[in-house]
């Protein structure tokens, strides 16, 4: 047997929105998160709201932030969503209160299962718990749990759940050290 992906399914997946809903989102983010070269974060938040995502209070988006379906978003107070940092969220994300997620993270609720010859669509939701850090370039995977203020390091990648308190590493992200956080350095 082989692949064939002219009989690829996306089974049950549910848009969330309607294809005119989602079409004007699109072109909304375009000009607002993508193309603009400045943060604007009061109005992005505003805008993500009125698409039916949840967002807190102080949250700072800065440019070339893109947000596949914004009504599949939850994000809480105090959180930084870094330049080009890409939520794929075609299934829910929930972000806690303050955490960072630095430039060019990819959080990715979707992918494929590799076992059936049809490819079909798997999608499964992200959280980030409350003071998780999420270093540049970085990527979180499906399913993943990403535990209170855990760091996940620059280019690191987490396809598995994230220790609470925990600095992790490397491709697949393992647990290096607990964060001890401290009021002065």
């Amino acid at each position: 047997m082989a692949v064939d992906l002219s009989s690829y399914s996306v089974g049950g997946f549910d848009r969330g929105a309607s294809r005119i809903r989602e079409l004007i989102w699109l072109l909304v983010s375009l000009i607002l998160f993508r193309m603009c070269p400045v943060s604007l974060s009061p109005l992005k938040c505003a805008v993500l709201r009125a698409f039916g995502a949840q967002v807190g209070r102080r949250v700072t988006i800065k440019p070339q932030v893109k947000i596949t379906f914004p009504w599949k978003l939850a994000i809480g107070d105090n959180v930084w969503l870094g330049e080009e940092c890409w939520l794929l969220n075609l299934e829910r994300i929930v972000i806690g209160n303050n955490v960072c997620i630095s430039q060019r993270v990819f959080l990715c609720t979707g992918s494929h299962n590799y076992k059936l010859a049809t490819f079909d669509l798997i999608v499964k939701p992200i959280i980030v718990e409350d003071g998780a850090w999420l270093g540049a370039g970085s990527w979180v995977g499906p399913g993943v749990r990403v535990g209170n203020h855990a760091v996940l390091a620059a280019g690191s990648v987490a396809s598995a759940d994230l220790s609470p308190f925990g600095i992790h590493r490397g491709n697949p992200a393992g647990f290096v050290r607990l964060r001890i956080l401290t009021s002065t350095v």
